[in-house]
């Protein structure tokens, strides 16, 4: 309720104007729910193995054990598809609750205590910082702070020797969810595990042995959780490599600053857990009534993690070795478990007293003192926040204190008042202050809404897979489109974007973002002939984004004559291409003809000139081409421009990955393409080839440029592609391809001419896991041309099957059996040996019994 009153408070959806689809919660998680819907309601291009709709068909099955392994996804089916936002929201909400109340159940687990402050700190615990401001835009992030407090009581049962099949599948399940987040939730539930051994009066025996059933329920877990971790697991081995970010430490003042409400930044650890929990949590190491092993204990081992946090070679440990590529603190929420578990600790042994209330209000004093020192504290609201929450907290924890007991029901009830009105306050609050700064300071994206509609009839209408593809358009809405609005395309966002995919697209003219893994459409002839697109969308630039003004255009689709989505090239020419995306050159348009097998462009010298008439300085030799300063906006100085000669008639294309800005075509009609190009370093952005028109019939084109940003115009930039040798080169392929193409989930069937010789070509990256056979033969791994699957065709076969197999899920799939046989002789023996032990001979007789 805090949290939805937060996001009514921002003014955020569902409860007013502004998106809450920030970041890759837009790009990716929105559009991997909408393709889950897809699936579950029988209308995906594709299934568990293969996703036919991204990056001309990617793996789907890593994607869902990253993003939809949580059993809360399934929820998307009961919304309708046009809602996919609300579903996502009320998921996250659910999420939310579930973790408030699994903490609720852990904390009256570990002591008895009053039911209504196992309820407060249990929500302190769910809309902590890291809750608030990291996971509620990460939904599947959400399973870990589930997860939590569950793998915590799996630890109590394996102390009590109880339940030991419900805790492996209470590690399986938080593995299969979210299994990210599960290994820091596992390594923090160890430690709370070993601080409960070591303070309870077991002989070491006893320990040992409860440490080793623990042990035994989190490998049976995890390895029923196999088949989909192996699969996550080799998916990253194979992905495109992302940036190695250093791990710098924040500053004091910042890390204090963050358990303060209404503090937010981006990349320090969000710890806030409310206020109320924060003083309970001080007033531990002061509090007489617990005993001191006990405040020793929890004090120093939530000073331990936090320590932990700030020093390198821990911090990989918790990110599994891996500097996280984003916010560095992803660890935070299992500080602020064992924060709110320290708290209870507090409570449970009866209120602080007076005395050591004093104590964490002057510890608390301290520790704003020294936050006040981060540029975090200096918002008014934060001041007034802070200072309203600890009023509220402490005034009711003193009521508590001399109330004494649950006897004095009214000072009680009134001490609950003031911690849950305070604590809704300041949670709402924090909240709203996340909503806010989030759209502030990041990407956005707008919801499901008529843009989205008016594309997704319109590419149904045209849809003709596998026949051919469609694609939803170079004007991207956001980074995942197909998912989102259907068709067959190019563009695709995943932490596992393969590297064969992104370097073959590179290669080829595409753009990306997000260090390769965000790539985009590539609204070029060639590449559409090459892969099969015979539709694709064209849109208006996304109004939401306002990077560029509405240019009057309406979303429309243009149809192309292309090829089977298998074709055949003669063995000679094969031959190059079976090295992979290692034979491409620099140039996209001759690795472009590389790849269609015909000469189809014109790649011309060029004149490039600046504004002033002058030549530009050339740029790094990596990047060979000239430097452009970005062009002042509003002065009405020209730009600069780019002069050619191509063959008259010829369609224009530049390939400025390093440029900025726009470009237009001299002389060109009204109606002729603008490019866009968005390339910033900053983020790791590139720009795509763009189209800008036809060669004037002069045979001299000129280009003018606006650079928004200092770019680059690389030497090879301008391509001019003869529309005649294209089409020729297209019905080439088309009749010596194959005659008949199925697809299934993770297959492909292809049939052939009778004496088809050469190498069969499948428009579909060569990514790990394709397995290929011509004929009868033993299928084998694929080969590749230039990055696509081929199989060798001998002219004696005119059947040609492609089967995909998700690596690592074969050796997930013997881990999890062997698990499951385990798990199962766990439950079963000793249900076998209880029934074969004889019972024991009654006392008396049933008669005396019952009158006894």
């Amino acid at each position: 309720m805090a949290f939805c009153a937060g996001d009514a408070a921002a003014r955020s959806y569902p409860f007013g104007p502004r998106t809450r689809d920030i970041n890759d919660l837009g790009n990716q998680y929105v559009p991997f729910h909408a393709h889950l819907w897809d699936l579950l309601h029988g209308r995906a291009d594709g299934g568990l193995l293969i996703n036919w709709q991204s990056g001309f068909g990617a793996g789907f099955l890593p994607d869902l054990g990253t993003y939809l392994g949580s059993p809360f996804a399934l929820l998307v089916a009961v919304f309708p598809r046009d809602e996919i936002d609300l579903a996502v929201y009320a998921i996250t909400v659910l999420k939310t609750a579930c973790a408030a109340a699994a903490m609720a159940w852990l904390l009256l687990t570990l002591r008895p205590g009053r039911w209504w402050a196992g309820g407060l700190l249990g929500a302190s615990y769910a809309l902590c910082g890291w809750s608030v401001a990291m996971a509620s835009v990460n939904p599947m992030w959400l399973d870990g702070l589930i997860a939590l407090p569950l793998l915590c009581l799996t630890g109590e049962w394996a102390i009590s020797g109880r339940r030991p099949v419900a805790g492996a599948l209470v590690v399986a399940v938080a593995w299969i969810a979210n299994f990210y987040t599960a290994y820091m939730a596992t390594l923090g539930a160890g430690l709370v595990l070993l601080l409960r051994l070591l303070l309870s009066d077991l002989t070491r025996g006893r320990r040992l042995a409860a440490a080793g059933r623990a042990g035994l329920t989190t490998t049976l877990g995890i390895g029923l959780a196999a088949p989909l971790v192996t699969v996550v697991y080799f998916g990253t081995k194979h992905a495109y490599p992302g940036r190695a970010w250093p791990f710098a430490p924040v500053g004091t003042d910042d890390l204090l600053a963050r358990l303060l409400p209404t503090t937010y930044s981006y990349a320090s650890p969000a710890v806030y857990v409310g206020t109320a929990a924060l003083l309970l949590a001080l007033a531990l190491p002061f509090h007489r009534a617990v005993p001191r092993s006990v405040r020793a204990g929890w004090t120093l081992l939530v000073a331990a993690v936090l320590l932990s946090m700030q020093w390198q070679p821990t911090h990989l440990l918790w990110h599994a070795f891996a500097t996280p590529q984003g916010s560095p603190y992803r660890q935070a929420f299992v500080l602020c478990g064992l924060l709110v578990t320290a708290a209870w600790t507090s409570v449970s042994y009866g209120p602080p007293d007076l005395r050591a209330l004093a104590a964490a209000a002057g510890l608390f004093a301290l520790l704003a003192a020294l936050a006040s020192g981060s540029l975090l504290t200096h918002r008014p609201l934060t001041v007034l926040v802070t200072l309203f929450a600890a009023a509220a907290a402490l005034a009711g924890l003193a009521l508590l204190a001399r109330a004494g007991g649950a006897r004095r029901a009214a000072p009680v009830w009134l001490a609950v008042a003031l911690l849950l009105g305070g604590q809704f306050g300041e949670a709402a609050a924090n909240s709203a202050v996340a909503a806010r700064q989030r759209y502030g300071h990041m990407d956005h994206y707008a919801p499901w809404g008529p843009r989205q509609q008016r594309q997704s009839e319109l590419i149904a209408d045209a849809d003709g897979w596998p026949r051919y593809r469609t694609d939803p358009g170079r004007e991207q809405t956001v980074g995942n489109d197909p998912l989102e609005v259907g068709g067959q395309g190019a563009q695709y966002y995943s932490s596992l974007t393969s590297d064969v995919l992104s370097r073959l697209l590179t290669a080829l003219g595409g753009g990306w973002t997000s260090r390769a893994r965000n790539l985009q459409s590539l609204d070029n002839a060639v590449t559409d002939v090459i892969f099969s697109v015979g539709a694709r969308l064209h849109s208006p630039p996304d109004p939401h984004q306002n990077r560029y003004p509405q240019d009057g255009s309406v979303t429309s689709v243009t149809r192309r004559d292309v090829p089977p989505l298998v074709t055949v090239r003669p063995a000679g020419t094969a031959a190059a291409g079976l090295t992979g995306v290692s034979a491409f050159g620099r140039s996209p348009y001759r690795n472009q003809e590389l790849v269609l097998g015909a000469q189809v462009y014109t790649v011309p010298s060029l004149t490039v000139r600046t504004a002033e008439g002058t030549t530009p300085h050339r740029a790094a030799a990596r990047r060979a081409g000239v430097r452009l300063a970005a062009l002042r906006a509003g002065t009405g100085v020209p730009g600069p421009t780019i002069t050619a000669a191509c063959p008259a008639g010829n369609e224009v294309y530049l390939w400025a990955p390093y440029f900025s800005g726009t470009a237009r075509l001299a002389e060109a009609p009204a109606d002729a393409p603008t490019g866009r190009f968005h390339y910033d370093r900053q983020v790791n952005k590139i720009a795509a080839m763009e189209p800008l028109g036809r060669v004037p019939a002069s045979g001299r084109l000129r280009v003018y440029l606006a650079p928004d940003t200092a770019s680059i115009v690389p030497d090879e930039a301008v391509g001019c592609l003869d529309t005649v040798r294209l089409r020729t080169a297209a019905a080439r392929l088309k009749t010596t391809g194959a005659v008949r193409v199925s697809v299934s989930d993770g297959t492909i069937h292809a049939r052939f001419p009778t004496g088809t010789r050469g190498t069969a070509v499948v428009a579909v990256p060569r990514i790990a896991g394709w397995r290929c056979a011509a004929g009868d033969a033993r299928a084998a791994p694929a080969a590749q041309f230039y990055g696509l699957v081929a199989v060798p065709l001998d002219g004696a076969t005119t059947r040609v099957t492609c089967t995909f197999h998700p690596p690592g899920l074969r050796l997930g799939a013997a881990v999890g059996g062997a698990s499951l046989l385990a798990l199962t002789l766990l439950g079963v023996v000793p249900v076998v040996r209880r029934r074969r032990t004889p019972a024991p001979a009654p006392t008396a007789r049933p008669r005396d019994r019952a009158t006894t």
